[in-house]
């Protein structure tokens, strides 16, 4: 199980636009969908995305991130007219251990608008899942 987070190129805060949140949600539901992962919690920031999932069998880490934000990259590129990247290079993983307390790491992906200061009730912040709450 990984928790990953990601940032778009210069922190650009594409997200704040909701049909943008949408195209990135689109590509993480079709990668759960399709057997790539199993997706446990997930907040998209406004510059951001942090992710605790499980892949499936038959797909690495690299090969599956770079699937997302390919995807998502171009669909952005498109909505928002704009050539080059959309993500930063590179992204910022963490293996959970067997001891780890999967529900305690959700909950701190979760509160992340909450500390980031966007809303004071996490149910006020529209793109955000978990398969526990």
């Amino acid at each position: 199980m990984y928790h990953v987070t990601t940032c778009t190129k210069d922190r650009r805060p594409h997200f704040d636009d909701p049909a943008c949140a949408r195209m990135v949600i689109r590509e993480m539901r079709g990668l759960h969908d399709n057997g790539w992962l199993s997706s446990f919690a997930w907040v998209l920031m406004p510059d951001r995305l942090h992710w605790l999932f499980e892949l499936g069998p038959s797909y690495p880490l690299d090969r599956t991130l770079k699937r997302l934000k390919g995807r998502s990259g171009q669909a952005l590129g498109h909505s928002l007219q704009r050539s080059g990247p959309i993500w930063q290079p590179g992204y910022h993983d963490h293996a959970l251990r067997c001891e780890e307390d999967v529900q305690v790491i959700a909950r701190y992906i979760i509160a992340n608008p909450l500390r980031a200061g966007l809303v004071s009730r996490i149910g006020d912040y529209p793109w955000w899942d978990a398969v526990w709450l």
